[in-house]
Parts: C-alpha cells; structure tokens; sequence
C-alpha cells in the first residue's frame, strides 16, 4: 500500500475519512467493532502549537519541544499516525479507542499518550481519520504490517507514532 494515495488506502479496506472536528460533532459514525485506524494530514505539512491542545494524562505534560516536533516530521507524508484498537487481550472497538484519542485531543485527561503529537498540529480539527475493521484478524499484528511497510516506504516511523 502507499501510505501517500488515498485510493491505495481506500483499496486496503480503509473507510470513515472523517474529519477530527466532525468526529468531535458527531462520533456515532466510528463503527463499533475492533480494527485499526490512521491518522492522515491531506496539507501534507504542519505548523506546531507549543503548548498543544492534549490533555494531561496522570499529570504529564504531552508536549514536545518545536526541535522535537520537526525532528519527528515526515515531510509531504499523507498517513502521520497509524494505531489499532481491541484485540484478543482487550474489547476496545474503534469506536471507544478513537472517541479516547478525540477525547485526549479535546483536553481531557484520558490514557491515549501514543499518538499524542497530532494535538500539537495548528489545523488539528482538520486531519482526517480512516478505520479498517478486523473481525477476524488480531489489530496489532495488522498495525506492525502497516508500521513496518510505512517504515520500508518512508525509513521511518509516522509522526506521531513513537517508540
């Protein structure tokens, strides 16, 4: 798949690409089954907040330096984060792991610290998700695929995906 062409995504099984301000509108439409999402940034470049707007999990601060940000940055990259939710060992479903994550982006203080430097982009309310539900496959063993082909294609890690 390549991670900078909407039609190879869509053809991989991805659909919703939903806004982050229509999901915080209107959440109903992130289906409710496990699977795997992404992230993606259609300007293909980013401004950075310092401070962003993530909430402060257990008292820790989200934020990372504006060197941190840039060092991290995969220049005219459309996918910046690929997560999963549920599996085997846990009944997270897309829907409750990605309204988490929104939530995170709203301020508030929940446990989604991967992925957090998406809410120190200026036009935050204007990345897009996209989920894959896998019924019958395990969402991390797909999220290490698509990590590890999002590695062969850029050398690295999305954005926001950290070790």
């Amino acid at each position: 798949m390549d991670f900078n062409s909407i039609d190879d995504i869509k053809e991989f099984g991805f659909t919703g690409f939903h806004t982050v301000g229509s999901l915080w509108d209107d959440s109903t439409l992130i289906p409710k089954i496990r699977g795997v999402y992404l992230v993606l940034n259609p300007v293909r470049s980013a401004k950075y907040l310092l401070p962003g707007v993530g909430g402060f999990f257990k008292g820790k601060d989200p934020n990372i330096s504006m060197e941190e940000l840039n060092a991290n940055y995969v220049d005219n990259v459309l996918v910046i984060y690929i997560g999963k939710a549920g599996g085997t060992s846990n009944n997270a479903t897309l829907h409750s792991r990605i309204r988490q994550y929104l939530r995170f982006g709203q301020g508030k203080n929940v446990g989604h610290w991967g992925g957090r430097l998406i809410w120190q982009i200026k036009h935050h309310q204007e990345l897009v998700f996209c989920w894959k539900p896998t019924p019958r496959s395990e969402p991390r063993d797909i999220e290490k695929e698509l990590l590890d082909a999002f590695s062969e294609q850029f050398k690295r890690l999305p954005f926001a995906n950290l070790i």
